[in-house]
């Protein structure tokens, strides 16, 4: 069986949980279970903390698994990223006291708190700045005013946490995280079972990406519908009974799905509606 590492809680859990179970996987029922089988598509699932998850993959005792970029780079672990899954995203930025730096030059020497130290050391190294590191768990907008370190590195969202604690962020993000799918460095890529999961999450990417469009329109409008609605491949274009009209179908971005009814509707198209997708393979 195929045995895969799911974040067992935090903001990771639930969306992996619904994605998998959007690609055809069971899941479990109980958040106390740590670990159940899915003997139909032969898997077995793994629910553990998400932070040791690329320390378990690395190991080889799990083939892959669903974590952070942030994690997997804070771990260190022997474990590399091989699908992004485009939830649980966030930013890793600086933060001091207003005008205190406009940039990673300017921390050379300085004391930096943080949760993820494996981050912003080998961000530091990178750019050639030697600089102090202290690890604190949690929250870590205080440590400037208790003088625990001079700047902080830490996630940011709408940044109203900084402003509350009289801080700004400042110089270029330190790294872009969402989750990802991981597996040991150098291990097979090509394995069917794995190529098999990949496949099943990115259907499911996909499908989350587009909706089907079908709509009628005149045959003599024809070419402007389909520069709109030009599909994957090409659009699906059937005769209707009455003479003159066709019927056709094609993917279409979700986000610009209303845009689209709307320039369709203006060139005389009628009888347009979308439908979700539950499942894709391309």
């Amino acid at each position: 069986m195929l045995r895969i590492a799911v974040p067992n809680k935090g903001s990771l859990s639930g969306p992996a949980a619904d994605m998998l179970h959007e690609a055809g996987y069971r899941q479990r029922r109980e958040s106390k279970e740590l670990r159940i089988v899915d003997p139909g598509n032969e898997v077995e699932f793994f629910y553990l903390r998400p932070r040791d998850i690329a320390i378990y993959v690395s190991s080889g005792r799990l083939d892959i698994g669903i974590t952070g970029r942030d994690l997997l780079v804070d771990s260190g672990a022997d474990a590399e990223e091989i699908l992004p899954l485009g939830f649980a995203r966030s930013t890793f930025r600086f933060a001091g006291k207003p005008g205190s730096a406009s940039g990673t030059e300017d921390l050379k020497g300085r004391t930096i708190a943080t949760s993820y130290e494996g981050i912003v050391a080998r961000h530091l190294a990178d750019s050639g700045v030697d600089a102090s590191v202290v690890h604190l768990d949690g929250a870590v907008e205080t440590a400037i005013e208790l003088g625990v370190a001079e700047v902080i590195a830490d996630v940011v969202e709408t940044g109203t946490s900084l402003r509350n604690a009289g801080l700004e962020v400042f110089g270029e993000p330190i790294m872009k995280s969402e989750a990802i799918v991981i597996r040991r460095t150098g291990s097979d890529a090509e394995e069917p079972k794995v190529q098999q999961f990949l496949r099943r999450l990115q259907g499911v990417l996909v499908a989350r990406t587009y909706v089907m469009m079908d709509y009628d329109c005149r045959v003599e409008q024809l070419e402007k519908a389909v520069a709109l609605t030009p599909g994957l491949e090409s659009p699906t274009v059937s005769p209707l009974h009455n003479e003159g009209w066709v019927a056709v179908r094609a993917m279409v971005p979700a986000k610009e799905a209303q845009r689209i009814m709307d320039d369709l509707y203006a060139i005389g198209a009628r009888a347009i509606l979308t439908t979700a997708i539950h499942a894709c393979r391309l």
